[in-house]
C-alpha cells in the first residue's frame, strides 16, 4: 500500500461495497429479460470499450512487458471470474432471486480468506479478525431465510449450488493473481481480465444451440437501460475499485469490506427509496461499521 494514502486498499473495498449495491438492484432488473450468459457478454463487451479509451487517456500500454506466465495468469483470473464466476452469480440470481442470492453470497469472504491463508500466507490481527467476525454477523442479521413459494425445491437448490460456486470461482481467481498486482497497473489488469472473461463468454456461447435466443435477450430495448447502467456501476468501475483493493491490501481483509455490499442496499433503499428500515437492520448496520472499524484499526497493529 502506499505510504502516502494509508487505508487506501481498505477505503477501495469499501467504495466496491457501495457501487456494487447499486449495480446488483439494476443487473436484478435487467435479468428478468436478459439471458445469463448474453448479460455477461454485454457487460463485459461494454466495460472493455469503455476501459479501451481509459487505458489510452492514462497512457497505460494495452500489452505491458511481463512474462507469458504472468499473461497466462491473468488470463485465467479472467475466465474464472468474469465468465465462469459472474455467469453462475446471473443464473443463481435468476432462480433465487437478490435476497437468497445474497445470502448464498456470504461464502465469498469465508472462501478468500481461507484460500488467502493458506496460499497467499496472509495473516490477520486479534482486531480484524473480530471485525470480520461482526461484519459477519451483521450479514446474518439482516438474513431474513423466506423463499418465495413460487421457487420450486431443485430450482431453489441448483440455484444455492450456483451461488456457491460463482463465490469459489471469484476467490480463486483473485488469489491467483493477487501476488502478481503489486507489480502491475491496477487499470490494466481490469482491463485483461474483462478481455479473458469475454473471450470465455463467447467461447461458451458458441457451443450453445439457442445462441441467437441469447444474443436476442440481451439487446431488447426493455431492459437495455438496466444492463448499462448495471454494467457502468458494476463492472467498470466497482471492478477497478473492487481488484484496487485486492491491490492495495489484504485479499483477506479487502473481501468482508466488500461484502458490506448487502448494509449499503438498505442504507440506500430508505435513503432512494423512502423504505423503512427496522430495529433489526439499524442494529446490523451498526454492528458491520463497527466491524468496518476495527478491520481498519487492526491495519496498523498489522503493519
Amino acid at each position: 500500500m502506499p505510504a502516502a494514502f494509508p487505508f487506501l486498499g481498505e477505503t477501495l473495498a469499501l467504495l466496491c461495497a457501495l457501487f456494487w449495491a447499486f449495480a446488483v438492484i439494476l443487473f436484478k432488473k435487467s435479468g428478468e429479460t436478459a439471458h445469463p450468459l448474453g448479460l455477461n457478454l454485454f457487460k463485459n463487451l461494454l466495460a472493455l470499450v469503455l476501459f479501451i479509451p481509459t487505458l489510452l487517456f492514462f497512457h497505460e500500454p494495452l500489452l505491458p512487458r511481463m512474462p507469458l506466465s504472468d499473461f497466462a495468469r491473468f488470463f485465467l483470473s479472467g475466465i474464472l471470474g468474469m465468465a465462469i464466476g459472474d455467469t453462475l452469480f446471473f443464473m443463481s440470481l435468476n432462480r433465487i432471486g437478490a435476497g437468497l442470492s445474497a445470502i448464498v453470497g456470504y461464502m465469498y469472504s469465508p472462501l478468500i480468506i481461507a484460500l488467502s491463508l493458506f496460499f497467499l500466507k496472509e495473516s490477520l490481527t486479534l482486531l480484524q479478525i473480530s471485525g470480520i467476525a461482526l461484519i459477519l454477523a451483521a450479514l446474518l442479521l439482516t438474513s431474513q431465510i423466506k423463499v418465495p413459494e413460487k421457487i420450486k425445491r431443485k430450482t431453489l437448490f441448483i440455484g444455492i449450488i450456483l451461488g456457491v460456486l460463482s463465490s469459489a470461482a471469484t476467490a480463486a481467481s483473485i488469489v491467483l493473481i493477487k501476488p502478481l498486482l503489486a507489480k502491475t497497473s491496477l487499470l490494466w489488469a481490469t482491463a485483461f481480465r474483462l478481455f479473458a472473461g469475454l473471450i470465455g463468454v463467447i467461447f461458451f456461447i458458441l457451443f450453445i444451440p439457442e445462441r441467437r435466443r441469447i444474443l436476442g435477450s440481451t439487446f431488447t430495448t426493455k431492459g437495455l437501460g438496466y444492463t448499462i447502467g448495471a454494467t457502468i456501476l458494476g463492472t467498470y468501475i466497482a471492478l477497478t475499485v473492487w481488484l484496487g483493493g485486492m491491490k492495495f491490501t489484504q485479499a483477506s481483509v479487502a473481501a468482508p469490506l466488500n461484502q458490506l455490499s448487502n448494509i449499503f442496499i438498505f442504507i440506500l433503499s430508505a435513503l432512494l427509496l423512502k423504505e423503512p428500515i427496522n430495529s433489526r437492520r439499524i442494529m446490523a448496520i451498526i454492528i458491520a461499521f463497527t466491524g468496518a472499524l476495527l478491520v481498519f484499526i487492526g491495519f496498523q497493529t498489522l503493519f
